[in-house]
């Protein structure tokens, strides 16, 4: 038995969800013709109460479309120095749209609208590059999956109509934080331009990710998908898996949470873990003590049949999610437990 903790993105789909994705009624979706991808976009944007939404292959490409249709080349984007926008999107911010990234000392991946405010750059100044967008991913990964605060959110908001700039929510794990929060789709659906969420992290769906906006932003956002090679012909079975798990997998959310506190707790108590930070939805990042090499670790679980990762900068991560069942976290806690070094 393999425990494979190295992200929330290694899940299969489930037998229901694979008779989910057979059964569906298909059409040539570039032509807006796959019944079951107009249903998943709808469905979407009526939960968030957003205008439309427009299904991608992956949430880099939704994030990377929402910059594109924000901004023009040479303006400024602003997101933590963590975010994904900037970290792991293969720096398509500045080769896909020209823009380039202020990059705030947030916390744990969150910043606040008084440091949003003293980085904006106006529009007058003709040495500077005009800010037109502002960045939010909800949860952090790199932050250990913690959740924005609603309030702090609202503030930003407000900092960012009054200068005219967009507000986009790359909110890949955003199920997890509303989950853990207890918040609903329409409040976040009330702050953004625009929102990417993600199928295929803690939700368990195989592929796909979706834009949200107004009608206005999404028929921006197809024009611009084809022109980066998103366009697709039958995906209403990848869709249907969507359909699937925004209505099976989300309150389920809640295991994963309970599983992440749960190893979090038993590597608090280790001799050779340093630190763990503070876990809030399904991400675990911990450090260990100067003497113990984190490849050697990492090793040492591999022999055991536990994979985890490192982000760099000594931080290890353990990622929990649908698959990872209540007879592995017992095999973990124990085999962490026993002392593997």
């Amino acid at each position: 038995m393999i425990i494979n903790l190295l992200s929330d993105t290694i899940t299969k789909p489930t037998p229901a969800m694979l008779q989910a994705m057979m059964q569906a009624e298909v059409g040539d979706d570039v032509f807006g013709a796959d019944p079951t991808v107009n249903a998943l976009q709808e469905k979407v944007a009526t939960l968030f109460g957003m205008e439309d939404a427009l299904f991608f292959p992956s949430g880099t490409m939704a994030n990377q479309v929402a910059i594109h249709l924000h901004t023009q080349v040479g303006e400024q984007l602003i997101c933590d120095k963590w975010a994904h926008v900037y970290n792991y999107e293969g720096g398509g911010a500045a080769a896909n749209s020209g823009v380039s990234c202020y990059l705030i000392d947030g916390n744990r991946g969150m910043f606040t609208a008084k440091q949003v405010a003293k980085v904006i750059h106006g529009r007058n100044d003709i040495h500077l590059t005009p800010t037109t967008l502002v960045a939010i991913e909800n949860t952090t990964n790199k932050g250990g999956g913690a959740c924005w605060d609603l309030s702090e959110i609202k503030k930003i908001k407000t900092l960012c109509t009054k200068n005219n700039i967009a507000l986009h929510l790359d909110g890949a794990r955003l199920f997890n934080a509303l989950v853990a929060k207890k918040e609903t789709p329409k409040q976040y659906g009330s702050q953004f331009d625009t929102i990417s969420i993600c199928l295929s992290k803690g939700l368990g769906a195989p592929i796909g990710s979706l834009l949200l906006g107004t009608k206005t932003h999404i028929k921006k956002a197809l024009r611009i998908r084809k022109r980066f090679g998103g366009g697709m012909r039958q995906v209403g079975y990848l869709a249907a898996a969507g359909i699937y798990a925004l209505d099976n997998h989300v309150e389920r959310l809640k295991e994963d949470h309970k599983k992440a506190k749960i190893i979090g707790e038993t590597l608090a108590k280790l001799a050779f873990v340093k630190n763990v930070e503070t876990i809030e939805t399904n991400i675990v990042i911990f450090s260990l003590t100067d003497n113990i090499s984190d490849s050697d670790f990492i090793d040492k679980l591999k022999e055991k049949d536990i994979l985890i990762t490192s982000m760099g900068s000594g931080k290890l991560r353990m990622v929990t999610h649908l698959d990872f069942t209540e007879k592995m976290l017992i095999r973990l806690v124990d085999t962490l437990n026993l002392g593997i070094l």
